[in-house]
């Protein structure tokens, strides 16, 4: 399968082809969505959450997200991988942005960052842009923001939110974003946007229309261990097979059933 690039991506917008992205926080996962053929791996500062156990993407460190970004590199070779700028890595001043996402390109083999806002984020994605690092931009709910808007809640829903949102959305491409994540904002809204820039926009809880979408790879699978939004779909659930393994695991061993000879040397 062809190698995924910015480029590649841009394409599939012109040719209204859909664009699949998930969530990616280590080796034997990236392995698998490569073989599926999934386009954009983001190691996403959801790992703060998923996979770290803190109570939203706040916490996780610069250091933390490049562990992560290098082991779903080493199980990569066709998607793009997309890695999140965690919070105050990029939003203090661009120099401070640029050497952080340059350490997700020179240390872990990220190919493009993503980073949080709007209009407010213009500078410091040229700058990014002007020692050549790729950037998807972020819109809607932004996670690492919830306390400014006072939780996990749909955003653009009246129309002055909504045609901020728009504006948003042009002024980030005219930045230079390949390509912009939708967040929690009504489908209306997201259509809106997608048919009025020509990056593609990547929806989550953002309905149908846009050019592609993304969930958490965790609650794809049914093992959040949570309650999960509305806009996701559970295509497994994975919780209650693993927990069903465990159990017989621990019971063969408290009757001594495991390992029988045929597990031994």
């Amino acid at each position: 399968m062809e190698k995924i690039t910015v480029v590649n991506l841009q394409k599939m917008k012109q040719e209204h082809k859909k664009i699949t992205m998930l969530t990616c926080y280590d080796y034997p996962m990236a392995r698998i969505m490569n073989e599926v053929g999934i386009d954009i791996l983001l190691v996403g500062d959801s790992l703060s959450n998923v996979i770290l156990g803190y109570e939203n993407t706040l916490p996780v460190s610069m250091e933390e997200m490049l562990i992560y970004t290098k082991a779903v590199k080493r199980g990569n070779s066709r998607a793009l991988l997309v890695a999140d700028m965690p919070f105050l890595s990029y939003q203090i001043k661009p120099a401070e942005a640029v050497r952080n996402a340059g350490r997700f390109i020179k240390e872990a083999g990220a190919e493009a960052v993503k980073i949080e806002g709007g209009r407010e984020m213009t500078k410091t994605i040229k700058a990014l842009l002007k020692v050549g690092i790729p950037v998807m931009g972020h819109i809607g709910l932004t996670p690492q923001s919830i306390h400014k808007f006072g939780g996990y809640r749909v955003q653009g829903r009246d129309e002055e939110a909504g045609r901020r949102l728009l504006e948003d959305a042009r002024i980030l491409e005219q930045a230079g974003v390949f390509s912009i994540v939708l967040e929690s904002i009504p489908w209306r809204v997201a259509k809106r946007i997608t048919e009025s820039i020509s990056i593609p926009t990547i929806g989550i809880g953002a309905g149908k229309y846009c050019t592609g979408q993304v969930l958490v790879i965790y609650d794809l699978l049914g093992i959040s261990g949570k309650v999960t939004p509305r806009f996701v779909k559970k295509y497994a659930n994975l919780e209650k097979i693993i927990k069903k393994a465990i159990a017989r695991y621990k019971t063969e061993v408290e009757e001594d059933k495991f390992p029988s000879r045929k597990y031994s040397y």
